[in-house]
């Protein structure tokens, strides 16, 4: 399973406001090939949950993964950095064994 800080939390209820989205949507995080190390995080508005999904909810905030994603995001954190090296959300991840500069691809 993957954790949501604080931060990631406040973020992902505001973009839910803020897009208009409805009760029913929910945060689907996931991964990808691709990306300069391999593997590419993907997050994502979703309404539709599919068979094989973890559902997660932390406070409120209803996350859910695929099943194939969960292989490479189990124990990942998902926070939300607001500082001068950046603005955005930012994973975690203890499986990671290499990463690119941008944060957004990974290797295992």
């Amino acid at each position: 399973m993957i954790t949501v800080t604080e931060k990631a939390k406040t973020r992902i209820k505001d973009l839910k406001v803020e897009s208009n989205y409805t009760e029913d949507y929910f945060l689907r995080v996931g991964v990808d090939s691709g990306g300069c190390s391999g593997l590419s995080y993907k997050l994502d508005f979703d309404n539709e949950v599919k068979a094989g999904d973890e559902v997660m909810e932390f406070d409120g905030v209803k996350v859910v993964t695929d099943k194939r994603s969960v292989l490479y995001l189990f124990g990942t954190e998902l926070d939300f950095t607001d500082g001068l090296n950046g603005k955005g959300f930012a994973f975690n991840n203890p499986n990671a064994t290499r990463t690119c500069s941008c944060g957004e691809s990974f290797a295992v």
